[in-house]
């Protein structure tokens, strides 16, 4: 009895939302017990515990506007960028570790730093750019009950600001019917829009994402699986980047009771297509040169200046789908054994803590 005890009131403890983007208070404790019982889970929470204590004396470091898209990766303002967005990582393992232990001083760690970010940056609309604030919703959502008032006021603030000039540049993009209304600039908006959405309960949001999504699978994926980006880029790497986006909207978005993952749009396109699409090229099958035929010239200007992910030519390396595969088998168990082909780890029952978070979501 007394353990039973225990998992209760460290759930309430920790003060889970009921539909949250990321554990709900049945997950939290399902991934207390599960860590304790599984080796696999143990050793990958481990990992992610030793990262989180290496970052307890650090201190945050927010940039006033992320600046990385269309930038060289020797550009000073993209170094600078990269530099301050090393918080993100910093936030995502403080945060999991205080889900898994209760433990305060992660979630006080994690909320100095979310604070700073929601008193520093300044929001821009660019999708690529703020796509990289995922991990720090995921951090909020995780320790918004160790936040004053006035913290999760200010943090809430900040993070309708973001959603809001997401959607008002993306008008702005749709009305001049540019090609990023469409793209994998899209699909990284609609999951931003929609992880703020589900993380603040906000219909509008929500709303926006879910009909977005819908609308994206339409625009931008093909019956056959394949993207728009994947023919104008002629690159898996720019495949993945788009339903990478996709699939972290699909997890929270299942995790409120809406599924999307196998949604069909009228031309009978899916998510689930596109990973599949995926697969033959992770698993060794197919190959596939990246950038060979791609119509964007900022392409051909990363690989002149160096960048060997973008040389013409050079296969697509199946450990680039790696992610994909762990996000997308949230809904497909199956993905295991490819992903650990792909990325060569040996095959366990979670392979990587993506795995471990997909075990305790599931129903």
């Amino acid at each position: 009895m007394k353990p039973i005890i225990f998992l209760c009131t460290f759930a309430l403890a920790i003060g889970a939302a009921e539909n949250p983007i990321t554990l709900n208070t049945q997950q939290r404790t399902k991934l207390l017990e599960l860590i304790k019982n599984d080796k696999d889970a143990k050793a990958r929470f481990d990992n992610l515990k030793r990262a989180a204590d290496k970052v307890l004396n650090d201190s945050p470091n927010p940039i006033r506007v992320i600046q990385g898209e269309g930038k060289l990766k020797t550009d000073p303002v993209a170094i600078k960028t990269r530099e301050s967005l090393g918080d993100m990582r910093k936030m995502y393992f403080l945060a999991y570790t205080f889900a898994a232990t209760g433990d305060t001083q992660y979630a006080d760690k994690a909320r100095e730093f979310i604070v700073a970010w929601s008193q520093q940056n300044m929001p821009t609309g660019n999708p690529i750019d703020e796509t990289t604030l995922d991990d720090l919703f995921f951090a909020f959502d995780l320790t918004q009950s160790r936040f004053s008032n006035a913290e999760k006021k200010m943090a809430q603030t900040w993070l309708r600001k973001v959603a809001d000039t997401q959607i008002a540049i993306g008008l702005m993009h749709a009305r001049k019917g540019d090609g990023t209304s469409k793209n994998n600039w899209q699909s990284h908006r609609i999951k931003i829009v929609g992880l703020i959405g589900y993380t603040l309960s906000e219909k509008k949001y929500i709303d926006y994402a879910v009909e977005g999504f819908k609308r994206q699978i339409e625009l931008n994926l093909r019956p056959d699986g394949s993207s728009i980006d994947f023919h104008e880029r002629d690159a898996l790497h720019y495949h993945c980047y788009d339903v990478e986006p996709l699939l972290e909207l699909s997890i929270a978005a299942n995790n409120n009771g809406t599924n999307l993952y196998t949604y069909k749009s009228k031309s009978g396109a899916s998510l689930e297509k596109s990973v599949k699409f995926l697969l033959p090229f992770c698993n060794g099958e197919k190959k596939h040169p990246e950038f060979v035929k791609s119509t964007v010239a900022f392409d051909r200007k990363r690989a002149e200046s160096g960048d060997e992910n973008y040389k013409a030519g050079h296969l697509f390396d199946p450990k680039k789908g790696g992610h994909s595969l762990e996000l997308a088998a949230a809904f497909d168990k199956n993905l295991s054994e490819v992903y650990c082909q792909a990325t060569g780890r040996t095959v366990s029952n979670h392979p990587s803590w993506q795995f471990v978070l997909n075990a305790v979501r599931d129903k």
